[in-house]
């Protein structure tokens, strides 16, 4: 019986130095975490596509501008806005614009509007961005203005005297023309959608006016000149002829027709007026003068009131 017991010892003690190597190793990788070779960890997820996660998804649209329908693109001077077309309180959300001459946006994919200005010229498309890069070209159908005035003669104006204003061609239904741009100096471009306008040249501050119907042709620049048919006056009250001017004088200055058009204090009345007949009144302290002149287009004069007996009036004359 010993014998048994002895033999069935020997197998315990066999079977359990066998087991021992292998619970020893897995009680020492379970500590050492470090030792564990593990498969790499992207840093960052796969994209769902090629297009670059910076762009959100978005496409790049080149928007070009061209001032007719063949001609080359603009290269500088565009303002462009692009637009939501759904308007919010009333005003259309604006999610880029830029400067210069064509430009790309990268817009997330849909539906947009986008204007492009010039100048006075603009245009407006409605253009759709998908995913991929595309080009749209806007034909702004505009040109230039380049307005000029002179003299009977060619006589040249002073450019501080002349200025002009842009209507719209067509007039309104009260007869009454939309402005367009006021204080327009000569000799300086205008960009324009090509069409007629209707443009006023005031030379001086009074009646020197010409008003003239004017064609902008797409792509090209259009030069117009107009004739004034007027003078510079200078009205001075004297005691004699060639004498000093009289200081602190009122000044009246009545049409053809006897309308006031202009009124002014000093020793001198300067002012440009066109052509016709015109009476001057000048007013010192309680005695009123008066003198009937005609003004010729492109001759400058200097007009002498007298302050004598014969030219005063009766400062009650044409009272009520």
């Amino acid at each position: 019986m010993f014998e048994g017991t002895l033999r069935l010892f020997l197998i315990w003690l066999c079977a359990a130095l066998f087991v021992a190597p292998s619970s020893v190793a897995f009680a020492q990788n379970a500590d050492g975490v470090s030792d564990l070779k593990l498969p790499g960890i992207s840093s960052y997820a796969t994209p769902k596509s090629d297009t670059p996660l910076a762009l959100g998804g978005g496409g790049a649209i080149t928007l070009s501008a061209q001032l007719t329908d063949k001609g080359t693109d603009i290269s500088r001077g565009i303002v462009w806005r692009v637009f939501k077309p759904e308007a919010v309180n009333g005003k259309l959300p604006m999610v880029a614009s830029a400067h210069g001459g064509t430009a790309v946006f990268q817009l997330e994919p849909g539906s947009y509007l986008v204007h492009a200005s010039y100048g006075r010229a603009g245009a407006t498309k409605r253009i759709t961005v998908g995913k991929d890069a595309k080009r749209e070209s806007l034909v702004l159908d505009a040109g230039g203005l380049k307005l000029d005035a002179v003299l009977s003669g060619g006589v040249r104006i002073p450019p501080k005297k002349l200025r002009f204003s842009i209507y719209e061609g067509q007039p309104e239904a009260n007869g009454d023309r939309a402005l367009i741009i006021p204080d327009v100096a000569p000799n300086s471009v205008v960009r324009l959608n090509a069409g007629v306008y209707h443009v006023v040249s005031t030379y001086g501050a009074v009646n020197a006016v010409i008003r003239s119907d004017i064609r902008v042709e797409a792509g090209k620049l259009t030069e117009a000149t107009v004739e004034h048919h007027a003078a510079e006056m200078t009205m001075k009250l004297v005691r004699e002829a060639g004498g000093e001017a009289i200081a602190d004088t009122s000044w009246s200055l009545l049409n053809e027709s006897g309308d006031p058009i202009k009124e002014t204090v000093g020793a001198f009345a300067s002012m440009v007026l066109a052509e016709g007949d015109y009476t001057i009144i000048a007013k010192n302290r309680d005695r009123i003068y008066q003198k009937d002149f005609t003004v010729v287009g492109g001759q400058n004069q200097e007009i002498e009131v007298l302050a004598t007996e014969a030219a005063a009036m009766d400062p009650e004359e044409g009272a009520d």
